[in-house]
């Protein structure tokens, strides 16, 4: 018998995520332990890692989690509370090439979900709802595997702080809103030699402070004038789970990811000259050529953690990155999202100038929105996206422009500009994204876009 509260909304494109109490509980959470544990079985392992981040839920959501696995025959190595990138870096030094976060990333506090790596994939798309077509058939393994509990902590730490080489003392503000990085980046950023001004890094699932997702400027404010008035260089900001970073300057400047990638890429590209950097469609249009001038192959990818992971190790790329705030070194480190290396990984790098907020805000930058989101019924967002995408709607809207790119949603490049208008995998909601030479080059984009979504849904309220 399947479980009543079984939905298929929660099994999402590159993760599963619910509401706790509605969509999500328990019962759910061990039944995904089962089909996940069979699927792990079916690939030849027989080990999984699973961790949780600070949410009240954590704690009975991770336990029937492990259940579950343990009722397939599965070895479970329970790591406790931990941040994401911590569940990600134990596939790869302990014996199991198979995990399970328990994360409600930075969503609100009642949501709860599960990202997984299976035999060292982040799966996503299909793979994800084969574990729901498990669920619906109960289609389990059965078995008893044994339960250990194990402190990746130090190992975590150890393997950065051995790795990063900062040239002098830095002063620092890092800002975890309360989520679960907050009780890994003081000791980290210290370990480097940093002086370190710790803010809301005391765990809390309720987030009292902020929303933890550094992608919404609002959640920088706290951040932006502690650095302001006080003696830091820089302000480093993480989402919920720790794999996403976002960053302040000296002056209250916000370094998107997508800036924050070219830094990044002129590095990595002096040891892997020619190669590949990946960025997803929301990025600027400013990393292309920045990577050309250094001898890169810039490659525009699908969002998603889990897509961007799996395209980096098709195609062998170093480095990439996604405008939430996901990046992924390949080198020197695993391939993985963590916003605390990566955080680890820039301090690197401007502990060798003497100004670094200078050295940040002299990154290309066209005028620019943040991510711009349009709420939409469930399955509205995919129906619009597919209209708006036809070739006689970009046609009909789009004619003046450059290039149309379809590979997420709708992306128009124009000699002075693009923008974006794709459909989050998570939420019902089409993001939307501008970036323009000129204030007018900006407001002339926004209006095609606001034209073709209007042509479809006549009363679309526009955040823009």
């Amino acid at each position: 018998m399947t479980s009543p509260s079984l939905s298929q909304s929660i099994f999402k494109a590159y993760d599963i995520r619910g509401v706790v109490g509605k969509t999500l509980d328990a019962n759910v959470a061990r039944q995904i332990g089962k089909a996940f544990g069979s699927a792990v079985l079916a690939r030849g392992e027989k080990s999984v890692v699973i961790g949780r981040d600070g949410r009240l839920s954590g704690p009975a959501l991770s336990a029937a989690l492990a259940e579950g696995l343990q009722a397939t025959g599965i070895d479970v190595i329970d790591l406790g509370m931990v941040a994401t990138p911590l569940v990600y870096f134990a596939t790869h030094v302990l014996n199991a090439r198979s995990g399970i976060m328990v994360t409600g990333s930075h969503n609100p506090p009642d949501y709860n979900g599960f990202k997984m790596v299976l035999a060292g994939e982040a799966i996503y798309g299909d793979t994800i709802q084969s574990l729901y077509h498990t669920i619906l058939t109960q289609h389990f393994a059965q078995g008893q595997g044994n339960y250990q509990q194990h402190d990746i902590r130090a190992t975590y730490l150890d393997r950065i702080i051995s790795d990063i080489r900062l040239a002098r003392k830095m002063a620092v503000v890092v800002d975890c809103g309360n989520g679960v990085a907050g009780a890994f980046a003081g000791d980290l950023y210290r370990g480097l030699g940093c002086a370190v001004d710790e803010l809301f890094c005391d765990v809390d699932g309720t987030f009292p402070n902020h929303h933890p997702d550094p992608a919404h400027p609002e959640n920088l404010q706290d951040l932006i004038h502690r650095v302001k008035n006080s003696a830091a260089e820089l302000g480093l900001a993480f989402d919920g789970d720790g794999d996403r970073l976002g960053v302040v300057t000296k002056d209250g400047k916000i370094i998107y990811p997508d800036r924050q990638l070219m830094l990044f890429a002129d590095d990595v590209l002096t040891r892997h000259p020619g190669a590949q950097i990946l960025y997803d469609v929301k990025c600027t249009r400013h990393i292309a050529q920045w990577v050309k001038a250094r001898g890169g192959h810039p490659l525009m990818w699908k969002t998603g953690h889990s897509l961007v992971k799996a395209k980096m190790r098709d195609t062998g790329a170093p480095l990439g990155g996604e405008m939430s705030g996901h990046i992924f070194f390949k080198d020197r480190w695993y391939g993985f999202d963590d916003g605390l290396y990566a955080g680890a990984r820039l301090l690197e790098l401007l502990s060798r100038v003497s100004d670094p907020s200078a050295v940040l805000n002299a990154l290309p930058q066209s005028s620019s929105t943040p991510e711009l989101q349009l709420t939409l019924n469930e399955g509205e967002n995919f129906t619009l996206i597919d209209h708006m995408q036809s070739p006689d709607q970009t046609q009909r809207h789009f004619s003046d422009a450059e290039q149309i790119i379809r590979i997420d949603g709708l992306r128009v490049e124009y000699a002075d500009g693009f923008g974006l208008a794709r459909s989050s995998n998570t939420t019902p909601v089409i993001v939307m994204r501008f970036e323009a030479e000129t204030g007018a080059a900006l407001a002339r984009i926004q209006a095609a876009f606001r034209r073709a979504i209007l042509a479809v849904k006549p009363d679309a309220e526009l955040p823009f």
